[in-house]
């Protein structure tokens, strides 16, 4: 399968997020349990999100993962608790789209990854993920992806 990958400018985007460490195994679970906090709460604030959830990734240890879960903002909000106000950071970015289901992904991060290098582009470190297609109503076969490395 062959990706459209490519480099473009993108402005800040202010998020609210939950920073947190789980293993792959548990990925869907915390996911699921973090939108669910972070929709609740903008809601008590009367806000919505200004954009598909995503999921910011600061390792690849598979047992270990760091990341981020969160929903872009259309303004600065405040943090609650674990719920904290961020932002995903503006400038350039080499970005793709991947669709089908999360675990085949790989190969799409492989061909982004072949295209930087090529291009003489380097990574940041942070590889974002913005989902664009609500598992519950889409098979996983038409799922899409936008995979992000600033």
């Amino acid at each position: 399968m062959s990706y459209k990958c490519e480099v473009k400018e993108q402005p800040a985007q202010a998020t609210l997020a939950v920073r947190t460490r789980t293993s792959v195994q548990e990925l869907p679970q915390v996911l699921g349990q973090a939108y669910g906090a972070i929709a609740q709460y903008l809601g008590e604030l009367g806000e919505q999100p200004a954009g598909p959830p995503f999921a910011a990734y600061y390792n690849q240890d598979m047992q270990d993962l760091e990341v981020e879960i969160g929903f872009p903002v259309a303004r600065e909000l405040p943090s609650r608790g674990d719920i904290q106000a961020g932002e995903i950071p503006g400038g350039k970015v080499a970005t793709s789209l991947y669709t089908g289901p999360y675990s085949e992904m790989e190969p799409a991060y492989d061909a982004l990854f072949q295209w930087m290098e090529e291009n003489g582009y380097e990574a940041t470190g942070v590889a974002y993920e913005m989902y664009l297609s609500d598992p519950e109503e889409t098979p996983p076969e038409e799922w899409q992806t936008q995979i992000v490395f600033p």
